[in-house]
């Protein structure tokens, strides 16, 4: 049990650990024994992780990526950073310029004026400076930011993420529970390669320990490589759900993106998941999401960090229970 054994001198401060994958990034730190402080705009919405540690080892501090002065405050006396904050649309003024650059420069350069030189930077596979899509046109402009001040820090590129609280299995899911039929944007065949949320908390936790290689890029992708059409049609499966799969080109979702947009500004961002699409969203599904030939080569994956990571098989079941007709009782439960 040694693990858990509290270093007093060892805290790190982790930006997002509030969100989906900041609880299983905070969980696995906890059990390492770090001093968690978890930097989040609204502090009072991170008390569900005061279980994932023992008593003090997991607190909650105000900071905005806006005020840098509130993002410096957040890591004084910290020995590292992970930096997790990341918004898949905008919304009033967290837009993708603010949230991915403005907030990753301000959280680097904090770290560079306390002299931090451990940094983790959540990025995404397909992050481009270059990109059509404003969401990885600024994650590749975050990681430039994080690299100029940071050159020692490690970038972190997961395709989709799977696990209980996830936006994609579930999402998908849930239209599949109310809509007769799922549209395959850009005709299905794009290419994903789903890493399961624990597998890529743990890869941010051994960095921050030292294993593998200091400002280094790790693209971290699940075992199987699966088209956008082969998970839904896996979704479907695993609910119990018989739904026609409707091939959509991008020009034709172009103004239904467009009208669910206008829709969840109005609503205030209120509107159901399920029917959340935006126009950037559709760039991205122009194009794969899968670990390229040369993090492959280079080792710089979740294999390369000594982890074997888990199948959608393994882990989705156990969650898209809840949206089968008879829910947990339904007689073909154990599908896989």
């Amino acid at each position: 049990m040694a693990q858990f054994e509290i270093a007093k001198d060892r805290i790190i401060t982790v930006f997002g650990g509030s969100g989906f994958l900041g609880r299983y990034v905070v969980r696995a730190l906890a059990q390492r024994g770090w001093r968690v402080r978890v930097a989040s705009r609204r502090p009072d919405l991170a008390f569900h992780l005061q279980p994932l540690g023992r008593v003090g080892q997991i607190h909650a501090v105000q900071a905005n990526l806006r005020y840098p002065a509130s993002v410096s405050a957040a890591m004084r006396g910290s020995e590292a950073v992970v930096n997790l904050v990341g918004i898949l649309a905008e919304q009033g003024r967290q837009n993708f310029e603010a949230v991915h650059l403005f907030g990753s420069r301000a959280v680097a350069r904090a770290a560079q004026d306390h002299g931090i030189k451990t940094l983790v930077q959540m990025s995404a596979i397909g992050a481009d400076p270059q990109s059509a899509s404003d969401y990885a046109r600024t994650k590749g402009k975050a990681e430039m930011a994080v690299r100029e001040a940071i050159p020692e820090a490690t970038v972190m590129r997961p395709s989709i993420l799977f696990g209980p609280e996830d936006d994609f299995f579930n999402r998908f899911a849930a239209l599949a529970r109310m809509s007769p039929v799922l549209p395959l944007i850009a005709g299905g065949t794009t290419r994903f390669q789903p890493a399961f949320v624990g597998d890529v908390a743990e890869a941010v936790a051994r960095v921050i320990e030292g294993v593998g290689m200091s400002g280094s890029t790790y693209e971290l992708g699940g075992p199987d490589i699966r088209t956008f059409k082969d998970l839904l049609t896996y979704i479907c499966a695993v609910t119990g759900r018989k739904r026609l799969l409707l091939p959509l080109s991008s020009s034709l979702a172009y103004y239904p993106a467009m009208v669910s947009e206008v829709a969840n500004g109005l609503a205030m961002g209120a509107l159901p998941s399920a029917f959340q699409l935006t126009r950037d969203q559709l760039k991205l599904l122009e194009s794969d999401n899968v670990v390229s030939p040369a993090a492959q080569a280079s080792n710089l994956t979740l294999q390369g960090l000594g982890i074997q990571p888990q199948s959608i098989e393994s882990i989705v079941p156990t969650y898209l229970y809840r949206f089968r007709k008879s829910g947990q009782f339904d007689k073909n439960r154990q599908i896989a």
